[in-house]
């Protein structure tokens, strides 16, 4: 995609067909080193997300077995909650990580299943249009936001879902800021996601349409915030950059932060 007109060229194209700007190597392109190669590079970021999301799903599966659950379907309830689940933030426990532990957890084989699938769908598009760095700072707020909307109105809640609805909202905010008709068709490809997400979460019992409405609203405003990457690089790839470093930092914090909780006040509940 030409960062200049937004048109769609091809990888090979050095200067666009459309509007004559030259057009560099993409990000994804430029990754090196042994474990990027191993990644699918139009999805190195949603590849990632989605290898951690069912790693923890088969660790709190083993963890739910040894407490004692008999069908290793899907984690109990307090071995979600050791884990990181979000909490209303009334709770004693609630604590700021579970902000982000929570966007790797999953309540069962058919919600992890369901968010995998959305996630390669749309967490490719995104990595595609926002670049991996964008991507992953925008996906890693929006599940910061949405779980602190699902804890201020009382929820208790994992799932990928609130970074997959920033991701749509990222979307829906690419196709609201730019300008043409592959614009118009993306903005009117993520308001349909966007519905139908949210319905669902009206028809089904225990969905939490909060985080789904918190991420959704902070992926937009994130994706404002930030806009697409350019050819020339100017100081919002390089904020954007270190927003990203500094958003994985927090996460792998987070989860340090949890694994010491369970280690300390964790085992004092049983």
């Amino acid at each position: 995609m030409c960062p200049h007109c937004r048109a769609f060229i091809t990888t090979s194209d050095k200067i666009c067909p459309y509007c004559d700007t030259p057009v560099g190597p993409r990000a994804i392109d430029m990754r090196t080193g042994f474990f990027a190669e191993l990644i699918p590079s139009a999805q190195f970021a949603t590849i990632t997300i989605l290898t951690l999301n069912v790693g923890i799903f088969v660790l709190t599966l083993l963890a739910s077995v040894r407490a004692g659950t008999p069908v290793m379907q899907a984690p109990d309830g307090m071995t979600l909650f050791r884990f990181g689940s979000s909490i209303p933030m009334q709770y004693a426990e609630w604590h700021w990580w579970r902000l982000l532990t929570a966007g790797f957890l999953h309540g069962g084989l058919m919600h992890i299943g369901f968010n995998c699938w959305a996630l390669m769908d749309v967490g490719t598009h995104a990595e595609q249009v926002y670049g991996t760095r964008r991507m992953t700072a925008i996906y890693l707020l929006a599940t910061m936001g949405g779980f602190l909307v699902s804890g201020l109105t009382g929820h208790v809640s994992v799932g990928a879902s609130a970074g997959l609805f920033g991701l749509i909202g990222a979307m829906i905010a690419y196709g609201t800021f730019n300008h043409g008709l592959e614009a118009s068709m993306v903005k009117q490809f993520y308001v349909r996601w966007m519905i139908y997400g949210l319905l669902m979460g009206f028809l089904f019992p225990g969905v939490d349409n909060m985080a789904h409405v918190g991420g959704l609203a902070t992926g937009f405003l994130a994706a404002w915030a930030t806009g697409t990457p350019g050819y020339y690089r100017d100081f919002r790839d390089k904020l954007w950059d270190t927003l990203a470093g500094g958003m994985i930092a927090l996460t792998a914090y987070a989860f340090v932060r949890l694994v010491l909780w369970m280690t300390t006040a964790g085992s004092v509940l049983g």
